[in-house]
């Protein structure tokens, strides 16, 4: 039975990578299939000459739904398939029959969850979407994309002392993109965009219990994205707003109202969405440390 060993994993890529091939991908979940994705895309990250077409099979929980699967896959001329499945018997159901049929087949869950169990000497659950559960954290999670999408672009300063975290930056560096994503961590994120210090609320420069970040991006970079964002919206027309010396002014001037009031500074240049957000809740962590 093939289970996700990254170095068989690795070794089959290794092996019939430089094959022109275009594979099919099969990813085959009990739950959502949301864990499996991730997985998938951090894998084929490692990988620049893989072509692949991609086939999702979400709440898989049947011997019947199993097979139909593996039978198409088995026309394909490269499949490959991926799974999380958590129910044991049908997990072995899934690699048996994926092996008789010569595909290859590598399980996210199973091994993990063994060794898991293992260590904790506690027997695993194996229930699907246990993550899902309705739980208090799933409604802290709730409640948290809902305050934060109250709380965009510095349209509601109400209650906004209520955030667990304040992002603060010029237009066009990723603070409704991280305040999404940091919601849906279960942090209250407000953010305001930096016109001038006179935006901000005097009730968070006073602060000193407050995570507040601030974000900045080189001034080359934030005039690429603002042009194109105008050309997107066919507003050619030359403005303040686009001029690469007026935003060096702004980003430097954004520079010094963060140190002078002493919020942590995060370049968000070379930046994805995630790192910027695991910068910024590893400062939370360490502000709370503190307080």
């Amino acid at each position: 039975m093939l289970k996700l060993n990254y170095f068989l994993f690795y070794k089959y890529f290794i092996d019939n990578l430089y094959m022109e091939n275009t594979y099919q991908v099969y990813l085959i979940s009990d739950s959502t299939g949301e864990t499996l994705d991730r997985i998938f895309m951090a894998l084929k990250a490692q990988f620049n000459n893989f072509s692949y077409d991609l086939n999702k099979f979400s709440f898989t929980r049947t011997e019947n739904q199993i097979s139909t699967i593996l039978n198409n896959a088995k026309k394909d001329e490269s499949p490959i398939i991926l799974y999380t499945v958590v129910n044991s018997k049908l997990a072995k159901f899934l690699a048996e029959e994926a092996n008789k049929r010569n595909i290859p087949c590598f399980g996210v869950l199973g091994d993990l969850i063994l060794n898991f169990s293992k260590t904790l000497n506690q027997k695993a659950t194996h229930q699907p979407s246990a993550q899902h559960v309705l739980n208090e954290d799933y409604y802290k999670r709730i409640e948290a994309i809902q305050f934060t999408m109250n709380h965009d672009d510095g349209k509601n300063t109400d209650n906004i002392l209520e955030s667990d975290i304040i992002l603060i930056g010029v237009s066009r560096t990723s603070k409704t993109p991280t305040s999404i994503y940091l919601a849906n961590k279960g942090f209250k994120t407000s953010n305001i965009p930096l016109v001038n210090e006179m935006e901000i609320p005097q009730d968070i420069i006073n602060s000193k219990s407050l995570c507040i970040v601030g974000l900045f991006t080189e001034a080359e970079r934030l005039f690429d994205i603002r042009r194109n964002r105008l050309n997107s919206l066919r507003e050619n027309e030359a403005s303040e707003y686009t001029d690469l010396e007026k935003i060096k002014l702004e980003v430097e001037k954004s520079k010094k109202i963060f140190k002078r009031n002493s919020w942590p500074i995060i370049d968000v240049t070379r930046k994805s969405v995630e790192e910027t957000a695991a910068s910024i809740i590893k400062i939370y962590e360490i502000k709370n440390k503190n307080v």
